[in-house]
């Protein structure tokens, strides 16, 4: 294998040197050429390739630096305007990401001499909206591209349409609403004379709600029938009202003297009923998660009261002492046989008690 083959030792040495970014002090620009040290950077300056780019530098060296400025304007607003788009972003992360590209152009080749002063160019251009702040300066791309900006246009128009569909519809509904109003008259009373076409037809008048629409109903009808059939229809009404008097007196008397005393004592123990009920020398469980697994669900003795809401409690477990606020607490039911404590409310009807706890 000679020492010039690709797949020999030194060659693989000099591909894995080459890859990625270098010194920038060993880097020429008229040749695009990366060195990897000082020496190699000696020997190409010293190549007659160098040494005819710098005459064709010489001649017109300021065809060189627009040519070279204008290629890195065009490549960072192209990785601005594709990675970020408009979104404000700090202008040397963007110029970290572009000089992370090995071809990339050099800065000093450019017309700028830092990346401050690219900035402000930019801004003075109108190619970007640039501020500064303490943490430096901040570029934000404008999108003129015809494209883009007919795309908006677009849009705006469609908001536009989709608000003047809205406002016709409201106009529209508005419009119909008062029209109705207008067309609307309100009805008046008629009042006419009170013909009787048998004498001795009789006319009542009954002022309660329920039996008036079976009077209508029989006033209606009356016509057509004679005196009987209409003193018939009179009876069946004043049962049918006797029967719905005595119904209600009934409803009345139902409740009795004991039903009296005993939604008494039952508003007696609402009242009776206060929001607090911690007590010393009782069993409580704790509740709450906060404290961690080790007293979640665990079983403590109240030690001390404390403004009636606050407890100094004693873990059976381990014999901990914390102090907890009632609302982290809960009672616990003792077993058969053992002695409870009523803890809130008056004095209950029933063996069902209000919040119970073991005494210790």
């Amino acid at each position: 294998m000679g020492k010039s083959d690709f797949l020999s030792p030194k060659a693989i040495a000099n591909r894995i040197k080459s890859k990625g970014l270098q010194k920038l002090r060993w880097y020429c620009q008229m040749c695009q050429k990366q060195c990897r040290d000082e020496n190699g950077f000696k020997c190409h300056c010293m190549s007659k390739s160098h040494q005819r780019q710098l005459l064709l530098a010489s001649e017109n060296p300021q065809q060189f630096m627009d040519y070279f400025s204008e290629e890195f304007r065009n490549d960072f607003l192209e990785l601005l305007r594709r990675r970020f788009g408009t979104k404000r972003v700090h202008n040397n992360i963007v110029y970290n990401e572009y000089i992370s590209h090995r071809e990339h152009i050099h800065m000093n080749a450019t017309q700028w001499e830092t990346l401050t002063d690219f900035t402000k160019w930019l801004g003075r251009e109108g190619l970007c909206k640039v501020d500064e702040t303490p943490k430096g300066w901040y570029i934000q791309y404008i999108d003129r591209d015809p494209e883009t900006i007919r795309r908006q246009q677009e849009q705006e128009r469609k908001k536009k349409q989709d608000l003047d569909d809205e406002e016709k519809t409201a106009k529209f509904i508005e419009q119909q609403v008062r029209r109705g109003l207008e067309g609307k008259e309100l009805e008046k009373p008629v009042y006419t004379e009170l013909n009787r076409e048998n004498e001795e037809e009789k006319v009542a008048f009954n002022l309660n709600k329920g039996a008036s629409t079976s009077i209508a109903a029989s006033s209606k009808t009356s016509s057509g029938l004679g005196p009987n059939a209409l003193k018939m229809v009179e009876g069946a009404v004043k049962r049918k009202e006797s029967a719905h008097s005595s119904g209600q007196s009934k409803e009345k008397k139902k409740k009795s003297a004991l039903d009296e005393i005993m939604e008494l004592e039952e508003e007696k123990k609402r009242t009776a009923r206060r929001d607090y009920w911690l007590q010393p020398e009782i069993v409580v469980k704790i509740v709450t998660k906060k404290l961690g697994e080790k007293y979640h669900r665990k079983k403590a003795i109240v030690k001390e009261v404390i403004d009636k809401y606050t407890a100094v409690v004693k873990m059976i477990d381990s014999g901990d002492k914390l102090k907890l606020d009632q609302t982290h607490l809960e009672t616990v039911i003792p077993a058969p046989g053992k002695k409870v404590m009523v803890l809130n409310g008056g004095k209950p009807w029933l063996p069902t008690f209000p919040p119970l706890s073991m005494l210790k």
